[in-house]
C-alpha cells in the first residue's frame, strides 16, 4: 500500500513537472531531461513511469480531468434546474483554466493539434466530461426548461468552442484578463438561445360602438 501511494505521488510529481516544462518551453523543444530536472529526478526514473515524451504528454489531462469530472458531478447533484447546471459547468471550466495557466497552455496549444491524442485513454476521460453537457441539455429539453427542437451536441459545441477560444486568446495574448468575468455573459448568451419561451395565446376582441351613447363595449 505504501509503495502504491509513493508510486502515485511520484507519477503526479512527474506529470506536474512536464506540464510546466511543456507549457513554458514548448513540447517540441522540451526534453525528458528538462522534465527530470524540474521534477528533481533522474531521466531513468521518468522512463520508469512513461515510455516516451509523447506518452507523458498524453497523460497530463487524464488524472486532472477525472478529478474535475468527479468534483463537478458531485456539486451538480445539489444544483436545481438545467440552466443553473450549465452555469456551474461554465464556471468550472473557466475558473479552472484561469487558475491553471500551464495546464491550459498544454491542452489548448499542444494536445488540441495532436491527432494521436484521440486514441488515448485520457481522451476518453475528457469525453466523459463533455457528455455531461449533452445530458444536461437533454434534461432541460425533457423538463420543458429548454426548447424541444435543440441539437444538444450543437449546444455543447457552441459552449465549449467559446470557452476554448477565450482560453487560447488569454494564453497567447493575455486577454481577457479574467476568464471568470465571462461566466455570466456566456451563460446569458447560451441560455437565451436555448430556453423555451412562453406560449403566446391569441384571442379575438370585437369592439361594438353604441350609436346613441358612443359607449364602446367589449364582446369576446
Amino acid at each position: 500500500m505504501a509503495n502504491q501511494k509513493r508510486s502515485k505521488t511520484r507519477r503526479g510529481q512527474i506529470i506536474k513537472a512536464a506540464e510546466k516544462v511543456f507549457a513554458r518551453k514548448g513540447f517540441t523543444e522540451a526534453t525528458i531531461s528538462d522534465v527530470a530536472r524540474e521534477a528533481g529526478l533522474s531521466d531513468a526514473t521518468i522512463y520508469e513511469y512513461f515510455p516516451s515524451k509523447e506518452d507523458l504528454l498524453f497523460s497530463i489531462p487524464g488524472d486532472t480531468t477525472q478529478q474535475g469530472n468527479e468534483i463537478l458531478s458531485f456539486h451538480l447533484n445539489y444544483v436545481r434546474g438545467a440552466a443553473n447546471k450549465l452555469r456551474s459547468i461554465i464556471y468550472h471550466y473557466l475558473g479552472f483554466y484561469e487558475n491553471n495557466e500551464d495546464y491550459a497552455s498544454v491542452v489548448m496549444l499542444v494536445l488540441k493539434t495532436n491527432r494521436k491524442f484521440v486514441d488515448t485513454e485520457a481522451y476518453q476521460t475528457v469525453r466523459e466530461g463533455y457528455r455531461l453537457i449533452v445530458d444536461i441539455v437533454r434534461e432541460g429539453m425533457a423538463s420543458g426548461e429548454f426548447r424541444a427542437d435543440l441539437d444538444p451536441y450543437l449546444v455543447r459545441a457552441v459552449l465549449l468552442g467559446t470557452i476554448e477560444h477565450q482560453v487560447i486568446r488569454r494564453t497567447l495574448l493575455g486577454r481577457p484578463a479574467s476568464l471568470v468575468d465571462l461566466v455570466d455573459p456566456l451563460t446569458d448568451m447560451v441560455i437565451g438561445g436555448i430556453k423555451k419561451t412562453p406560449d403566446v395565446q391569441s384571442f379575438n376582441v370585437r369592439l361594438v360602438v353604441e350609436p346613441a351613447t358612443g359607449e364602446i363595449k367589449n364582446e369576446d
